[in-house]
């Protein structure tokens, strides 16, 4: 909490020209707040005296918590401090006045917070924002949601090393369903990162030139929760196969980081788009390399269903 003084000390001419011109009277109004009657429980041995050398803290004490009574809501917040109340602090023998945050101001700050714990590169917001309660749950796609929600639990408790690789066809919520497990590792104060893959590596080409790949690539490599979003879309080359995402999913692996994968196509499929090479021809026993880190870091699963694409256009 931070000292009241700092704030209270050039208004209190004012304030005490706005006293009653009966200090006691005024002192006994103080006095039987609830708030400063429960400091008064906790803390008996404090004389009248020292309640009467605060009084003008006392008094913005008071109208604080008077305020708060009538909350306008935190923008419009009419207190010293927006967001913030005064508070009854004994120090050394004295009475003291400190400012915290209230519980509007807190829920703000935890808000934040939790925002704050999902980083996303080219996501759009209805994807960040979807939620597990918000879904809609059928039988092609129950397994596949249950299988993501335990993954959240397990692995806040610390007993879960393997992601999920969702695949199926366009449109029926593999985007959302992996939204939503970062949404539910907020719930356990876990941070992830999802990435849209084909603008990534789109960005990271572009990097080369101001020399910030690696700083790309290191946010991937070290994120909490890995989510890589429609994988097999991007046009990949060797170079980004092999140093991009063959140096991230190697990365993960060792370190036993969870990645999360979601994509049109089956492993094999995948294993096919990994070996085709701009130049020509394929390059399969590469390929066969990258699908082995991704075999070794997920579960699969086939998300079937409506394609809700088509049925909200």
């Amino acid at each position: 909490m931070e000292r009241i003084d700092n704030v209270v000390n050039p208004l209190k001419d004012r304030v005490s020209r706005r006293l009653s011109s009966n200090p006691d009277r005024e002192l006994d109004r103080f006095l039987s707040h609830p708030a400063v009657r429960s400091f008064r429980e906790k803390h008996p041995e404090v004389p009248r005296e020292m309640y009467r050398r605060s009084q003008i803290h006392l008094r913005q004490m008071v109208m604080e918590r008077e305020q708060c009574d009538r909350c306008p809501g935190l923008d419009h917040c009419p207190n010293l401090v927006k967001g913030h109340r005064s508070h009854l602090h004994l120090y050394g023998g004295y009475l003291d006045m400190r400012l915290a945050p209230c519980d509007k101001q807190r829920a703000r700050i935890e808000e934040r917070k939790r925002k704050q714990l999902i980083q996303s590169h080219h996501i759009p917001a209805e994807i960040l924002n979807a939620t597990f309660e918000e879904m809609k749950w059928d039988s092609s796609r129950a397994e596949v949601i249950e299988a993501a929600m335990d993954f959240c639990e397990r692995f806040a408790a610390g007993r879960s090393e393997k992601g999920l690789y969702l695949y199926g066809p366009f449109g029926v919520g593999k985007s959302r369903i992996a939204g939503a497990m970062a949404q539910d590792l907020v719930r356990f104060g876990v941070d992830s990162l999802m990435v849209y893959v084909p603008d990534f590596i789109r960005e990271v080409k572009d990097s080369i030139r101001d020399g910030s790949v690696q700083q790309k690539l290191d946010a991937l490599k070290k994120a909490t929760v890995l989510i890589l979003d429609d994988l097999g879309a991007e046009n990949m080359t060797p170079w980004t196969r092999d140093e991009i995402l063959g140096a991230i999913l190697q990365y993960r692996m060792m370190e036993k980081l969870p990645t999360v994968m979601t994509s049109n196509l089956d492993l094999k499929e995948l294993e096919d788009h990994l070996a085709h090479s701009d130049k020509g021809g394929t390059e399969r026993l590469k390929a066969k390399r990258i699908m082995e880190r991704i075999r070794h870091l997920v579960d699969v699963y086939f998300v079937d269903g409506q394609n809700y694409r088509e049925s909200e256009s």
